[in-house]
């Protein structure tokens, strides 16, 4: 079965073809990073605008690519949820035009499954059940993916995102966007001891995550040194910092596989392409004796190829949707 999936939530717009949910025919992204870079971070009038004007292109694209034509595509998927909502909502229109032009299937699918679905591209030996993290700029998920439709969160950060908190402390650091990937890179050679960051815990729930008191340490830490005159080792910073995130997201993944009994763990979403987090992760499954499962780099971020992936799992659930398919900004998962 071959799904064309449509990607546009955020600052990347994707149009992939997926066959039966694990090999990729073909994955054309237009990032839209450059244009962002200006202004510190996405702006989403202007992604929506991009994606105007690329979504065509691309799907053509997609299927030159693939070497295949137009009738031997079986469906058409797209992320409606969620994300900025002009942008998802580009993303969504033209998907339910090409189904409908077509005359086969739309399948709505939501985005962190998406990114979930990811890995089964990269590793196509895993099934569910299993434990995955889902972490990236808007979310920071603990999943329990029982079958390959039926998920259960059993954690989340109560407020910012460790993506979003990766984009506040490069920009306090003057580093370009995007900034995930400039604070990876200073943080190559820094000493991840030299500053000591707090480490949120959440009554209540013990795999619940908060991320804005080390955001606000962070700010803090380089006014106050701005302040007084004082130079700040940024490239230590950065280690210590990054080191944080790793020792909120690591314990709390290792104490839910075990206490729900996983030996595979998954991570998934754009952090997850973060060097020292991989490491930790590995170090600690490893420890554990759990199987890991991260994508490679290229599926960590917004692509199209991981909503063809799980278009096809939702697909063989039934879900289908009609020309009422809505875009929205939020949706649970």
């Amino acid at each position: 079965m071959k799904i064309l999936a449509f990607e546009s939530t955020c600052d990347e717009t994707a149009a992939a073809i997926v066959e039966d949910g694990r090999k990729i025919l073909t994955d054309q992204i237009n990032s839209q990073a450059d244009l962002h870079a200006v202004y510190g971070g996405v702006v989403p009038e202007i992604a929506s605008r991009c994606h105007v004007e690329s979504i065509s292109i691309l799907a053509q694209r997609a299927i030159e690519a693939a070497g295949i034509e137009k009738k031997d595509i079986d469906a058409v998927a797209v992320s409606y949820a969620p994300g900025l909502i002009g942008a998802v909502l580009v993303g969504v229109n033209f998907a339910k035009s090409a189904a409908l032009a077509l005359g086969v299937p739309l399948i709505p699918v939501h985005h962190i499954r998406g990114h979930i679905a990811a890995n089964y591209l990269a590793y196509p030996e895993l099934e569910p059940p299993f434990l995955c993290l889902a972490i990236s700029g808007g979310n920071t998920l603990l999943v329990d993916v029982r079958d390959y439709t039926d998920m259960k969160i059993i954690g989340a950060t109560r407020d910012d995102a460790a993506g979003e908190c990766f984009d506040k402390t490069a920009r306090v650091l003057d580093l370009p966007y995007p900034g995930g990937k400039r604070i990876d890179e200073l943080s190559q050679g820094g000493d991840d001891t030299k500053y000591h960051f707090p480490i949120a815990h959440v009554d209540g729930n013990p795999y619940d995550m908060s991320f804005s008191g080390l955001k606000t340490a962070v700010i803090n830490l380089v006014h106050n040194s701005q302040q007084k005159g004082e130079e700040i080792d940024r490239a230590s910073l950065a280690a210590s910092f990054t080191k944080a995130v790793s020792d909120s997201l690591v314990p709390r993944t290792m104490m839910a596989a075990k206490e729900l009994g996983y030996k595979k763990v998954v991570v998934a979403g754009g952090v997850a392409a973060n060097s020292r987090i991989r490491a930790d992760f590995k170090a600690a499954c490893d420890k554990n004796g759990l199987e890991m499962f991260v994508p490679p780099l290229k599926l960590c971020g917004d692509n199209g190829a991981m909503i063809g992936a799980q278009a096809y799992y939702e697909y063989l659930a039934g879900t289908r949707a009609g020309s009422d398919l809505n875009a929205y900004a939020t949706m649970d998962l």
